[in-house]
């Protein structure tokens, strides 16, 4: 009979290892979630306090100090809007960068600097600039810019790689047929993209979602998601906060599940028009 090969001692230590990192990594998250189900006398800490869904309802109604819902439209739609434009620039920027033109690399280094330059002094600078020339200081104008400069750069550099490695012969091809530029780029090049595109766009509305730094002092009179937490987080505060953690962290999942679905259906409709 063949011997019992027994598992080396460095490979139960690397389990080890991995189920800590784990738990290091998603402990804090699932603590949060069991913190958000405690009955009505819940306190901040444990011990658990009961089992109900009364801090989850409590959510949506009005806090001790600030409001969930209307900072969470506002982050909502801050979000659409720079997943919007975030798509459409990285988009026409990754075509554009097909080619070489005059000022491109003076171009793509200015456009990543908002990468290494620190988020507060970003956000300081739009402030003043947008205050210099006496526009708006809100979440829809002067954050909105503050983010862009955040999701745009993340976007640009994706765009260059998936265009990178994209195969010109099929536009030649459909050139070839007579097919104009426009017909060419969404008959023939979207397609190929697309699941691309929603990839980039889910990440620029998960960057604007979360962000705080570069919207805390361009926000306005009203706060964002982020802002209106850290808020709270300063004063005495409920579970609810615990309980708005677990619906923002579904209602993430949600949108990568959507996002995942959408994708799946691209490609199976991408495979049978190949066929």
């Amino acid at each position: 009979m063949a011997a019992t090969q027994k598992t080396p001692f460095s490979a139960h230590l690397l389990t080890v290892f991995f189920a800590l990192f784990v738990l290091f990594l998603y402990g804090p998250m699932i603590a949060v979630f069991l913190l958000s189900l405690q009955g009505p006398e819940g306190q901040l800490t444990f011990p658990m306090r009961g089992f109900s869904f009364h801090w989850i309802g409590a959510v949506f109604g009005q806090q001790r100090i600030g409001n969930f819902v209307e900072a969470f439209g506002r982050s909502f739609w801050l979000g659409l809007l720079v997943m919007l434009i975030t798509v459409v620039f990285s988009v026409l920027a990754g075509l554009a960068f097909r080619t070489n033109f005059r000022g491109s690399n003076l171009v793509f280094y200015l456009t990543i600097s908002s990468l290494i330059v620190p988020s507060i002094l970003v956000s300081l600078g739009i402030g003043v600039v947008f205050s210099l020339l006496n526009l708006p200081v809100q979440w829809y104008s002067s954050a909105l810019a503050g983010h862009l400069t955040w999701t745009l750069p993340f976007a640009f550099l994706i765009m260059l790689g998936i265009f990178g490695r994209f195969n010109p012969a099929y536009e030649e091809a459909a050139r070839d047929l007579g097919a104009s530029d426009r017909t060419t780029f969404w008959r023939i090049v979207f397609p190929l993209i697309a699941s691309s595109v929603i990839g980039v766009g889910l990440l620029g509305f998960t960057l604007s979602y979360d962000e705080f730094t570069r919207t805390s002092l361009i926000s306005g009179e009203t706060n964002t998601l982020p802002l209106e937490i850290f808020g709270m987080t300063t004063n005495v505060t409920s579970p609810a906060l615990y309980a708005l953690g677990t619906l923002t962290t579904v209602f993430s999942f949600v949108l990568i599940a959507i996002a995942l679905f959408t994708m799946q259906k691209l490609e199976e409709l991408q495979n049978q028009q190949e066929r």
